[in-house]
């Protein structure tokens, strides 16, 4: 069990925490600046899901929550390479034929690209946006498991709302350690003990 029991709970807990009885009706508003903060912040397991992406003429709409593409793959497996997308117009220009299969694709927004122009469905693997915290959706999977991310993210919110520059930042500084030890461990059940080599010289 979590140790803060879903939407309700976590309001009154973020004005325990930053001694404030009058946020109640601002409280959907912080829940917004904290989830669009956390969504450009994290990236871990939790967050992949996989759908299937409609392209028509080499273009097809992504995902509602999509953030990031982890990789694209074409129903016999094969994996596209990633581009952006003047890249990929400068490299796949309309003289190749339509026949051809997509191997290249580059994100704008929330469209997918690829090249040569195709039609057809391809599998995207990609990072998804926090389902949103409402009274109708009371809890994610990122309250269930790391509740002190959101509490301090909402703290933060708080804080910066009331113009409390000392409580932003101490807020700030504790959600930051708490997502530096859940990308940690995160990185631990999916990878393992095992490093990272980043290739180069040695200094």
């Amino acid at each position: 069990m979590s140790a803060i029991n879903g939407y309700a709970d976590l309001l009154v807990t973020a004005g325990e925490y930053s001694s404030r009885n009058d946020i109640a009706h601002l409280f959907s508003r912080f829940i917004g600046m904290a989830e669009m903060k956390l969504n450009r912040r994290l990236r871990v397991g939790d967050m992949e899901k996989t759908a299937t992406v409609t392209l028509t003429d080499g273009a097809g709409p992504l995902p509602p929550d999509f953030i990031e593409a982890r990789a694209v793959s074409m129903p016999d497996g094969r994996v596209l390479r990633s581009y952006s997308l003047q890249a990929l117009l400068g490299r796949y220009n309309h003289r190749i034929r339509l026949t051809h299969a997509p191997d290249a694709f580059a994100i704008v927004g929330k469209t997918m690209t690829v090249r040569p122009i195709w039609g057809g469905d391809v599998q995207v693997t990609y990072y998804a946006a926090l389902p949103s915290l409402k009274p109708t959706n009371p809890t994610n999977w990122l309250l269930d498991i790391a509740p002190d991310i959101y509490l301090y993210a909402l703290v933060e919110e708080i804080a910066i709302w009331a113009k409390d520059v000392a409580g932003a930042g101490a807020a700030a500084s504790l959600k930051e350690q708490a997502i530096k030890s859940f990308i940690v461990n995160d990185e631990i059940a999916r990878f393992g003990q095992n490093k990272i080599s980043i290739g180069g010289p040695t200094p």
